[in-house]
């Protein structure tokens, strides 16, 4: 478990180089030091197969080849060694254009600042130049062990504006070697008799400057037997013991993959923030998804709005690493109220509703999350809670669920001016019933930022605020 390369930028490129390297050893002793002995004597001809010419670094999605160690030479002929990292962008293909026949014309904006990513593939060449020599058959009756593993590489380094392609080989040559560095420090502290845990490279993001960096850890372990790994990364970068930067939840995850379960994340990262007079905007810390009327072959349409919204706090708490508990469905929620004893067993499998008091009792019971309960006998001292709401979000930053009348909504952030008290709120509505359209829900203000005058002025309304554990 070791960090790699990183950079604290907003603009660039990322690189990210993956690919399967083989580990395969023979093992004639079972003693301890003699295996480690192979295995570190394997790795170091996997060390020479990073820095050797056969190396080959392909741009995925198109025709572009790289050789790092062959001087960077590339094919096609266009591209040099002093060739710009961004400028491989436009040899990149959509899906698009695959099905036009034409290449890429995305087009570099240097005012942009968001960051691109670059995937690449790490291959390595099968062939040799130059006479072969004559195969030697032996025969040899020994017995012994035979270890094989496939070592999932996978490097990232942020490049600047104007790093060169030999300046970009130069770094991701030099990290896929650190990488192996540390995998083979994770399998032989992890290795069991002849048992080999796979080594497993996870990227997080951290705050600036630190930036973009990644870490080894033993797959298959669970974060609850990494504590003392995690405390060691916190020292190293000077992180407050407060946060789960490092655990296994909280891996970056790179804007161009989809999430497999099809839920959106922060959708409200889409949308521009209101504008008010020495006004600041506090908001969510961290990524959950939003859940909604009518997902996962639920029809709640009318009545599990609450439910919605406790499903997007648990996803928060789920993701960023504090619980390995998956979200809970309707029934498991019914179920733990009724284990708390607040719900009578025929609860179960009803379409009853639940308010605030009740996602406080489930949060409890299935994560080990306390809560804040906020009391609002009318919905117009909404107005008057900026203070309160822009410090919860400051210092814990988990949704909030606010629960009126036979209504139930998440709250993400609130922009608040201390010096005139003008407030906006930013809510996400899971009483949406539509497919996950970002577009839809932000231009449609299910997911928006809303006014003292969203909420019913004579309704009362109980705020759930949950609060994070001080954990790592």
């Amino acid at each position: 478990m070791v960090v790699s390369d990183s950079q604290s930028s907003d603009t660039g490129t990322i690189l990210r180089v993956r690919g399967p390297l083989g580990l395969k050893c023979q093992l004639d002793s079972t003693d301890a030091p003699l295996m480690h002995k192979v295995i570190s004597r394997t790795f170091g001809t996997l060390h020479s197969q990073v820095k050797s010419e056969a190396c080959v670094l392909a741009v995925c999605d198109s025709p572009v080849i790289i050789w790092p160690n062959r001087g960077v030479h590339a094919t096609p002929d266009e591209i040099t060694p002093n060739t710009l990292c961004e400028d491989l962008q436009q040899w990149i293909q959509t899906d698009e254009q695959e099905s036009t026949g034409k290449r890429s014309a995305r087009k570099k904006n240097k005012k942009s600042s968001s960051v691109s990513i670059i995937n690449l593939h790490l291959m390595m060449e099968a062939t040799t130049t130059g006479p072969l020599p004559p195969p030697i058959l032996t025969r040899a009756i020994q017995k012994s062990h035979f270890l094989s593993t496939t070592l999932p590489m996978d490097c990232v380094i942020r490049t600047a504006c104007n790093d060169t392609i030999k300046d970009a080989c130069e770094r991701l040559v030099e990290a896929l070697t650190h990488q192996l560095c540390e995998m083979e420090k994770v399998i032989l502290q992890h290795m069991k008799g002849t048992m080999l845990l796979v080594p497993e490279p996870l990227h997080f993001l951290l705050p600036e400057p630190k930036g973009l960096v990644t870490v080894v850890y033993p797959a298959g372990v669970p974060d609850s037997q990494l504590e003392t790994q995690r405390k060691e990364l916190h020292q190293q970068f000077e992180l407050q013991d407060d946060w789960p930067y490092f655990r296994k939840a909280n891996a970056y995850h790179f804007p161009n993959e989809p999430y497999k379960d099809g839920y959106l994340r922060n959708p409200h990262l889409a949308l521009t923030h209101p504008t008010l007079d020495n006004g600041k905007v506090y908001m969510v810390q961290g990524i959950y998804s939003y859940h909604h009327y009518m997902q996962d072959h639920m029809d709640d349409n009318g009545w599990g709005c609450a439910y919605r919204s406790l499903q997007t706090i648990c996803s928060w708490f789920e993701q960023q690493g504090y619980t390995e508990r998956p979200v809970p469905t309707h029934k498991e929620i019914q179920q733990a109220l009724v284990d708390v004893g607040d719900k009578q067993k025929s609860f179960v499998g009803s379409r009853q509703w639940i308010g605030s008091i009740e996602v406080q009792a489930v949060l409890n019971q299935l994560l080990e999350v306390t809560s804040k309960i906020m009391f609002v006998s009318q919905g117009s001292e909404l107005a008057s809670k900026g203070r309160e709401l822009a410090n919860h979000f400051l210092t814990e930053g988990t949704p909030v669920m606010i629960g009126g009348g036979v209504l139930a909504h998440t709250i993400l952030g609130v922009a608040w001016s201390e010096t005139t008290g003008q407030i906006r709120y930013l809510i996400l509505d899971p009483h949406y019933t539509g497919a996950e359209d970002l577009q839809i829900i932000t231009d449609k203000g299910w997911c928006g930022w809303k006014g003292p005058d969203f909420w019913d002025q004579t309704a009362y309304y109980n705020l759930c605020l949950p609060q994070r554990p001080k954990t790592i």
